[in-house]
C-alpha cells in the first residue's frame, strides 16, 4: 500500500554499531540510576543507624551498618561495570572512525589505480596527434635541435672473466668507443 505520506521508503541510516552503542549507553544510564538509588538509601539508613544508637538499639544499628558495607561493595561493582561499558562504547566509536579512514584509503587507492591505468594507456600509444607533436617539441627543446650521439651496442658476447671483473670490462668498453669514434 505504500507509506502513509506516499513517499519512497528510505533505508535506515542507523547501523548495527549505532544500535549497540545506544543499548550500551542505556545500560550505563540504568546503572547510574541504580547507583543513585543505593546512595540515597544508604544515606537514609546511616541517619537511621545514628537514631538507633541514640535510642540504645545497638544491634539494629550494627545490622544497618553491615548492610551499608554490602551496598558499598555493590556500588564498587556497579562502578566497574559502568567503566567497562564506557570503554566498550569508546572502542566501538573508534572502530567506526577507523572504518571510515579505511574506506577513504580504499577510495584513494582506487583513484590512484585508475590514474595509473590512464597513464599506462597514454604511454602505450594512446596519445593524440596533438600530444605527439607536444612530446616531439619538448624533445627538440631538450636536445637543442642537435642529434644526440649514442654509443654503439657491443656485438661480442661477454666472457666469464668480464662478468667477474667489472673494471676490465669498463676499460675494454672505453677502448672500443675510442676506436669507433
Amino acid at each position: 500500500m505504500g507509506n502513509v505520506f506516499g513517499g519512497k521508503s528510505r533505508p535506515s541510516r542507523v547501523t548495527e554499531q549505532d544500535k549497540a552503542v545506544l543499548q550500551l549507553k542505556q545500560q550505563r544510564d540504568k546503572l547510574k540510576q541504580y547507583q543513585k538509588r543505593i546512595t540515597l538509601h544508604q544515606e537514609k539508613e546511616h541517619l537511621l543507624a545514628k537514631q538507633l544508637l541514640k535510642d540504645g538499639r545497638k544491634e539494629k544499628a550494627l545490622l544497618l551498618l553491615k548492610k551499608k558495607r554490602y551496598q558499598d561493595q555493590l556500588l564498587d561493582k556497579t562502578e566497574n561495570q559502568i567503566s567497562n561499558i564506557e570503554r566498550m562504547v569508546q572502542d566501538i566509536e573508534f572502530m567506526q572512525i577507523e572504518l571510515k579512514v579505511i574506506e577513504g584509503l580504499q577510495a584513494g587507492n582506487d583513484c590512484l589505480k585508475s590514474m595509473h591505468q590512464e597513464i599506462d594507456d597514454m604511454l602505450a600509444g594512446a596519445l593524440t596527434q596533438e600530444d605527439e607533436d607536444a612530446v616531439l617539441a619538448e624533445l627538440e627543446a631538450i636536445t637543442g635541435g642537435e642529434d644526440v650521439a649514442l654509443p654503439d651496442v657491443p656485438t661480442e658476447p661477454i666472457t666469464e672473466a668480464e662478468r667477474t671483473q667489472p673494471e676490465r670490462r669498463r676499460a675494454k668498453n672505453t677502448e672500443r668507443e675510442m676506436l669507433s669514434a
